[in-house]
């Protein structure tokens, strides 16, 4: 309980350190504190403070959003959802038509933009949308056939959009149909199937004490991000060397690297690494992705 601040409903409450009935830590229905028995609305009070954000370390993090998992192996082997959008990196445009080429060794010659579908159009150099279309004619989905497009707000592509081989990025975001269209080429996008692995490092610290430090020890109140406090009987620095080695845990789990090949890699000296969260961001994150498991417009049911 505390002070009531302001007469606001619900109250803004002072924090006591002591849980006794006092005049500054307990609600007043009187005079100045904007609550009386004829107050129609009172507020509801909740003693314990809530834990809203959990525990705010980035392991909690993982923790909260499901992405934790034990593994007591050398290895892990998994597999991901697709992508639920259809993008493609180093499109070509020329004269009116919009030309999707085949990425180097993405090994399909098909693609999965269809009629009727609307694209954004970006700079595949500076990543500014340029300009948004929308596909009348995709010419069956076969890679390296122009694909013929209406223009939104313009009647050409604009004179900032970059033109040449691999120029730009497109983003399928929706589709229109005339009323009264039929819908017998739409065909559907099967999703495919990728497996990934990745290996655990061996994190090691140590901690050295003499026997004559042993006495430097006292009851110390503690507070601990994972939310535990009191007097506890410790060496400081045994519970510093302990953060550091939990930091460590934290840390490898985000700025992790492969090993690599070749003469003067990690990976040639012995050292596999791991694939840390910002590597995989980099590797296959938030970016245009190719042809990653698109089927091509009419397969499947």
């Amino acid at each position: 309980m505390g002070t009531l601040s302001g007469g606001a409903v619900p109250p803004s409450l002072v924090p006591t350190q002591q849980r006794m009935t006092l005049e500054s830590n307990w609600l007043k229905f009187d005079t100045g504190t904007g609550l009386d028995f004829s107050q129609q609305y009172l507020p509801e009070l909740y003693e314990a403070e809530v834990e809203r954000y959990g525990n705010r370390t980035l392991s909690g993090f993982l923790r909260m959003v499901g992405a934790e998992m034990p593994m007591t192996s050398d290895q892990v082997i998994w597999s991901e959802q697709n992508r639920l959008h259809v993008a493609y990196a180093q499109a070509t445009i020329a004269a009116g038509t919009l030309q999707i080429t085949l990425p180097a060794g993405a090994g399909t010659t098909t693609h999965a933009i269809r009629d009727n579908q609307t694209l954004l159009v970006a700079d595949n150099a500076t990543g500014l949308i340029t300009q948004k279309v929308l596909v009348t004619d995709a010419k069956d989905g076969v890679v390296g056939t122009p694909m013929d497009v209406v223009f939104y707000g313009a009647t050409a592509w604009p004179g900032s959009m970059p033109t040449g081989a691999n120029a730009v990025n497109v983003f399928v975001y929706g589709s229109e149909y005339k009323k009264g269209s039929n819908t017998e080429d739409l065909g559907s996008i099967q999703p495919g199937f990728k497996q990934y692995s990745n290996q655990p490092v061996i994190i090691r610290d140590k901690y050295e004490i003499n026997g004559s430090d042993t006495a430097q020890i006292g009851w110390v109140e503690v507070a601990t991000e994972d939310g535990t406090s009191g007097y506890l009987w410790y060496l400081k620095a045994e519970s510093e060397t302990r953060l550091r080695f939990e930091d460590y845990l934290e840390m490898v789990c985000v700025e992790g690297e492969d090993g690599g090949a070749g003469a003067g890699s990690a990976g040639a000296a012995g050292y596999e690494g791991t694939e840390g969260l910002f590597a995989a961001i980099e590797d296959r994150g938030n970016i245009y992705s190719g042809f990653a498991g698109a089927a091509a417009p009419g397969a499947g049911a």
